[in-house]
């Protein structure tokens, strides 16, 4: 049954990804975001992503909510019509001219360092730029990410992410974890989302209520006192990009694991306050 799923996965989003190319940028961001405005929560429950709001945002009323994961569809839907233009964001002036970056002299600062740091960020709007221009900064990095669960299409995103948008791709897990250890100690950054649920990470709060967080962060600063630089990325009104480096954060050795992924689900807070409809809430993220 789920191989009937995925290959018709694959073929519709194959179709969609020809048609993106045939119209361009602008009008595949209209399409594909009037799409996944009606019709995404049949793909993900709609249940799911009510009910994470509510957890974080307890004072907004229905209208507020429906809103804003009206506006998350639509965002998730201009991600997926610019995977079929990730290319030129990565070598077009005309492209990469629409993402403004704040404080890029945090980046030359690591590069003249010469010492490895590890990026912090969440699924904020299209957060494959954030490693990408990492990687273009002249950042040596690794960024982490979680295969598709659609056997299909995971090889076509692994090559796309490889090649445009982050060289060292490496699987979310224990023997991805190894990896990132072996790339770290030759002195390569760790790029990483800390706000998808892991199992094999710790209960913290995040907005108040216990959720799976990794570790991965806060084992690294206690085995190598490394400092965490936050990045965050927002769309503007306009669809041009915003990308903002945080100042680098240095962390006690003595702080405990619990302490130190506690204090970075404050800073993922803090990120998703910003624009509430611009982080995916799709995710059973309080799933305990």
């Amino acid at each position: 049954m789920k191989s009937i799923k995925y290959t018709f996965e694959f073929i519709t989003i194959i179709l969609f990804f020809l048609i993106f190319k045939i119209v361009g940028l602008k009008i595949s961001r209209n399409i594909s975001g009037f799409i996944f405005k009606n019709l995404g929560s049949l793909f993900r429950s709609k249940k799911t992503s009510y009910t994470n709001l509510s957890l974080a945002f307890p004072k907004f009323n229905e209208i507020q909510k429906n809103k804003i994961l009206d506006n998350m569809w639509i965002n998730y839907g201009k991600i997926f019509a610019e995977y079929m233009f990730i290319e030129k964001f990565r070598t077009s002036p005309k492209f990469s001219n629409q993402i403004i970056v704040e404080n890029q002299d945090e980046l030359e600062k690591i590069k003249s360092s010469n010492k490895p740091v590890i990026f912090v960020s969440g699924h904020f709007n299209n957060f494959e730029l954030m490693a990408m221009h990492l990687e273009k900064s002249g950042i040596d990095v690794a960024a982490v990410y979680r295969p598709l669960n659609n056997s299909f299409l995971n090889p076509i995103m692994e090559k796309i992410r490889r090649k445009y948008i982050c060289k060292k791709q490496i699987k979310k897990g224990i023997t991805g974890t190894k990896e990132l250890l072996k790339e770290f100690k030759k002195g390569t950054s760790i790029a990483l989302m800390i706000d998808q649920r892991v199992s094999e990470g710790v209960e913290s709060d995040l907005f108040g209520k216990k959720a799976f967080t990794t570790t991965i962060p806060a084992q690294f600063i206690k085995k190598f006192d490394v400092a965490v630089v936050p990045i965050y990325i927002e769309r503007l009104i306009d669809n041009k990009f915003k990308l903002k480096i945080f100042e680098n954060i240095k962390f006690s050795k003595d702080d405990s694991i619990d302490k130190i992924t506690s204090k970075l689900n404050k800073i993922l807070e803090k990120m998703i306050m910003t624009n509430p409809d611009q982080w995916i809430w799709t995710h059973g993220r309080w799933k305990i």
